[in-house]
């Protein structure tokens, strides 16, 4: 099978650093892309969930995607984060993020305001016409407020640069559906690290992952497995990833994840408001499984 562009096995959804009074630090945002290309990242995610979207501003917005293609120079595909609540300001961020050389950009459904599934359809037909860019949907109800359901992915990936999905619902019911109804060819990622073996089992082609950025070598090995059919192998190795799949998710993300990396040396502490760094109860328990990862 040919997917139309290969971003299977592991991309991450990059955090944008930040020094402690939430200004961005580009010479670390730097660093963290070297790494995923060092790493044998697939792609890079730039300004996505894990990366606030929700608290930059559109020019800084596109200031860090901008930054991001121009250092990662074609080493790494670059996908970025254009996705929005309103119809007319998802295509001018998707617009632009073509004009400033992005590789293809992922498209949240549109939180807060519940559209139904046919305004869902026609918001991603609409970016999709007015764009000439490959675009990837993204469907995090747990974030949202809203569920695009398999019907409504299936008419959308007749659009031919309606390229994938990421999937982060957790329900292995869907990927079963996506893989029995979508064309061949179609992306198909999990957003949900913790069910992610069991999702490229069943047919997925790889992921768009939080844990990629603590430990992006070993998440790669697994992902690959688990796209190969080695099931034994997969689930061997994403075993001592486990608990951190989980407890990267003890508060909302990114904050423990930010966390993480910090605490690894790879970043400042830095995360914006309405946004805190993780509370002391949870610090000793993420630093754990960085201990027994021996990442600190």
């Amino acid at each position: 099978m040919t997917i139309k562009h290969s971003y299977k096995g592991s991309n991450v959804a990059l955090i944008t650093p930040m020094f402690d009074d939430g200004e961005v630090d580009y010479d670390t945002l730097n660093n963290l892309i070297d790494f995923h290309i060092d790493s044998g990242t697939s792609s890079i995610v730039s300004v996505g969930t894990t990366g606030e979207s929700a608290t930059v501003g559109v020019k800084e917005h596109l200031k860090i995607i901008n930054h991001t293609i121009q250092y990662a120079a074609r080493r790494i595909p670059v996908i970025a984060g254009t996705g929005a609540n309103s119809t007319s300001e998802a295509i001018e961020l998707t617009q632009e993020a073509k004009n400033l050389g992005a590789d293809a950009c992922l498209l949240v459904t549109p939180y807060y305001n519940k559209p139904t599934q046919e305004g869902l359809f026609q918001h991603f037909k609409l970016i999709a016409e007015r764009v000439d860019i490959d675009q990837i949907l993204y469907n995090v109800p747990g974030r949202t407020a809203v569920d695009m359901s398999v019907e409504t992915t299936v008419r959308l990936s007749e659009i031919s640069n309606i390229i994938g999905i990421k999937d982060a619902t957790g329900d292995l019911s869907v990927i079963k559906e996506l893989v029995k109804s979508c064309p061949e060819d179609f992306l198909l990622l999990t957003g949900d690290d913790a069910t992610a073996v069991d999702f490229l089992l069943l047919g997925g082609h790889g992921g768009i992952s939080v844990t990629a950025n603590v430990t992006p070598k070993k998440l790669q090995k697994v992902y690959m497995a688990a796209i190969s059919g080695n099931a034994k192998l997969a689930k061997q190795a994403n075993e001592e990833l486990s608990n951190l799949h989980k407890n990267l998710f003890v508060e909302a993300n990114p904050i423990p994840v930010k966390w993480a990396l910090h605490k690894m040396g790879m970043c400042s502490k830095g995360i914006r408001l309405p946004l805190l760094e993780l509370s002391s109860e949870f610090r000793p328990v993420v630093e754990n499984d960085l201990k027994e990862l021996n990442l600190i």
